[in-house]
């Protein structure tokens, strides 16, 4: 009987250590952006529920755009935030197809071309292509901002709390910063 206790009191202490150690070495939690098509972001304004629309403008051979969807755009914060705060569409900047945006037809002058910019993704981003780049539109699909580059996600949470929650109405960008990073501290 002894050595049956002093069994069952091993195990028990093995599985304990066990769990403690599966659940400390648990990665990151990691989430995903509901992210649609450029034109259901879009149309989802037209809606009851009216939101931000956050667009992230990439190409299939951009690396670094591959990253941002595996790590920033991954990781729950950031996810959970924009999904809750934003509609969020990808736009791919060399798309062939034709897009309606804001009564203008915009379309690929050079679809056959390797490398070719939609008109849109040139006129959303101002004829800087960079990417990946990021477009903000407000309630009523205006353009706000756009943006680019490889970006953490304690570099993106900031941007996205100074559109979505309309600081960029109160105060710079400056001031809205440096009041933001005080409060992380």
């Amino acid at each position: 009987m002894d050595s049956f206790v002093k069994s069952a009191k091993l195990r028990l202490v093995l599985f304990v250590v066990l769990l403690t150690t599966t659940i400390a070495f648990q990665p990151e939690e990691k989430s995903t952006v509901q992210w649609q098509t450029f034109e259901s972001a879009i149309a989802k304004n037209e809606g009851k529920i009216k939101k931000k629309v956050f667009i992230d403008v990439y190409t299939d051979w951009c690396g670094w755009c591959k990253k941002m969807d595996a790590t920033t755009f991954s990781e729950k914060a950031v996810a959970s935030y924009m999904n809750e705060h934003f509609y969020c569409g990808k736009l791919n900047a060399e798309r062939c197809d034709s897009i309606r945006y804001n009564g203008k037809i915009y379309v690929n002058t050079c679809p056959s071309s390797k490398k070719s910019a939609h008109q849109l993704a040139i006129a959303l981003l101002q004829g800087r292509m960079y990417y990946p780049s990021y477009v903000i539109l407000d309630e009523n699909n205006q353009k706000l901002t756009s943006f680019e580059g490889y970006l953490k996600p304690e570099e993106m949470m900031p941007i996205l709390v100074y559109f979505a929650e309309n600081h960029y109405l109160k105060m710079s960008w400056e001031n809205f910063k440096k009041e933001y990073d005080d409060h992380k501290k």
